[in-house]
């Protein structure tokens, strides 16, 4: 069966759903701890992590990818296609998935709800402002930022160094306008004119910090140790010291509770928290997947763009932190994104997609299956079985399908499997089902982390940029080398790191295809994340706020007279 990508609005349009509680109660989630929002979607309350049924024998998936290119993978396709595949064969699972952004949904990556066969619904609701978790972010984020200006402006009796805070003002959709801007200009009672940034939400502390909690209690503890900025004499100040921290947490008390909706074949899947994978640490909440895993057989959750990005953060920061260890990793490639991969094609997020991408090139798979080699081994790094998922596109041959499989076993995967779930929703994922459960009883999973967190700060950026991007050396600006010293000195050097870098490359070079080797990592700045508990360190020219493309995806978006909106996939 073979069906177009404007035609997955459609499907959404013509499904079928049922009461959202009647999805819940199916799975072992009590009225009491559901709170609606409509008929089709609800949020779980926390009470349900209480009473729970172990999950030691429940199996925790991870889905990754390759390095993604405008071409498409299919991560979330397939999350949701294993997921419902699943339940066909007669074993509960959950898909846990992160939520949109409105910056790619107006910009240039588009829908986050899967497509096709494979999606959830309702797909307007998702793509847009589901339970309005993000604005709360965003609204608790400035709130902060205008309490420390406060402070500042009422007297600075912390002695705030002005020149070196730690605290930016986020918005909710790409604007490349408010990277650098200065606050405060008028008269002397409009502030005090101070350089800032914008982020973007989705790169806001807060939204790691969402992600990474396990109960209000822990929410409200790591909100306290955010670090917003330093005194003239460099000791941190903190949301506590300027007495924000409280209303902070209030702001985001319903945004803790994970979202339940439902795919087109009635699975339920929780969508929560959404921080970017190449600024943040790029993963759903350790919520949503404990719920899960005390209701479900098989947990199927994802990772932001490719594994060296998504992937690593995962198992270095989210595992590290909520105690759980996948027993498998599925990594989703596609044909012709392999083919972007070989560097043959011209492959720009606002252009048109190349229609000789389509024609057979057996030589440009194998090339572009360099990326994937790249990627089982990073995956490998970590101890977990790797599946590789092959997301099939009507225009694959099977002569370029048996390459991707030959590549793939050659690189050291354990399994491979095609998926056609976009098409044929869960029957077309039964196939990559039934390898994931044969991979997991095979070849069991030894989890190990990349690096323990004792390590120096510049030896575990040296660990992530060599074993799992293919660096050379790494350069440090004078800038980094301050922060990292700083830090040292005052015993923060002991957290994980995340890396800020382009997604579109294993470099930090988003033009380098495939496999780039024997390159020289720029790090130009680190910022401390202490409430969400890690070090952001920023590689090359990222930024946290994105820019709208040449031509906006939201140019398309609109509603009919009837109020229905469209252009949203």
């Amino acid at each position: 069966m073979s069906i177009q990508p404007q035609d997955a609005e459609k499907i959404a349009e013509k499904a079928t759903m049922v009461p959202i509680k009647d999805i819940a109660r199916k799975f072992g989630i009590k009225s009491k701890h559901i709170e609606l929002y409509g008929n089709y979607k609800a949020k779980v309350s926390l009470d349900a992590l209480k009473g729970r049924k172990s999950h030691t024998k429940n199996k925790y998936i991870f889905v990754t990818a390759i390095t993604p290119t405008p071409y498409g993978e299919g991560k979330t396709v397939t999350t949701i296609g294993l997921s419902m595949a699943f339940n066909k064969l007669n074993k509960k699972s959950i898909a846990c998935i992160r939520q949109s952004s409105l910056g790619p949904i107006f910009g240039a990556k588009g829908s986050a709800s899967g497509g096709g066969y494979a999606q959830v619904l309702p797909m307007e609701d998702v793509n847009l402002h589901l339970t309005g978790d993000s604005h709360a972010v965003t609204a608790a984020n400035n709130l902060c930022a205008a309490f420390l200006d406060n402070m500042i402006f009422r007297g600075n009796p912390l002695d705030v160094d002005i020149a070196n805070l730690n605290w930016d003002r986020v918005e909710g959709v790409s604007d490349r306008f408010l990277r650098n801007v200065t606050v405060g200009m008028g008269t002397k009672k409009d502030g005090i004119p101070t350089k800032t940034s914008f982020g973007i939400t989705e790169s806001s502390e807060l939204m790691a910090i969402l992600s990474l909690s396990e109960n209000l209690g822990d929410l409200r503890a790591r909100i306290g140790r955010i670090v917003v900025g330093y005194t003239k004499k460099n000791r941190p100040v903190t949301t506590e010291n300027i007495k924000v921290a409280g209303a902070m947490a209030a702001l985001l008390k319903d945004a803790i509770k994970p979202n339940l909706l439902q795919t087109l074949e009635k699975t339920p899947c929780f969508i929560h928290t959404g921080p970017f994978g190449n600024i943040a640490h790029g993963n759903s909440s350790i919520i949503a997947d404990k719920i899960a895993l005390g209701r479900a057989d098989y947990v199927v959750t994802e990772g932001g763009f490719g594994a060296d990005v998504g992937a690593e953060k995962f198992f270095n920061i989210k595992c590290r932190t909520s105690g759980l260890k996948p027993d498998v990793c599925v990594l989703v490639c596609s044909i012709r994104a392999l083919k972007a991969q070989s560097g043959d094609y011209d492959v720009t997020a606002s252009k048109p997609i190349d229609s000789y991408i389509s024609r057979e090139n057996v030589s440009a798979v194998e090339r572009g299956c360099s990326n994937l080699d790249k990627q089982i081994e990073n995956i490998k790094c970590f101890g977990v079985p790797v599946v590789v998922c092959i997301n099939r596109f009507n225009t694959d041959t099977e002569k370029e399908i048996n390459a991707v499989k030959r590549c793939a076993i050659s690189s050291g995967a354990d399994r491979v499997a095609v998926s056609e779930a976009w098409s044929m929703g869960g029957a077309g994922a039964i196939e990559l089902a039934k390898t994931v459960q044969d991979a997991i009883k095979n070849c069991p999973s030894k989890f190990r982390f990349l690096y323990p967190v004792d390590m120096s700060i510049k030896e575990k950026i040296s660990r992530i940029a060599k074993t799992i991007y293919g660096a050379k050396e790494i350069s440090y600006s004078e800038t980094a080398l301050k922060k990292i010293a700083l830090l040292r000195k005052l015993k923060f050097h002991a957290l994980p790191i995340c890396m800020g870098k382009t997604h579109l490359s294993l470099s930090h070079d988003s033009k380098r295809k495939g496999r780039p080797r024997g390159f020289k990592l720029p790090v130009n700045d680190l910022h401390l994340a202490a409430g969400a508990g890690f070090i952001y360190v920023q590689c090359g020219d990222i930024k946290t706020m994105p820019g709208l493309p040449l031509n906006p995806r939201g140019k398309r978006i609109d509603i009919d007279k009837q109020g229905n909106i469209t252009g949203l996939i």
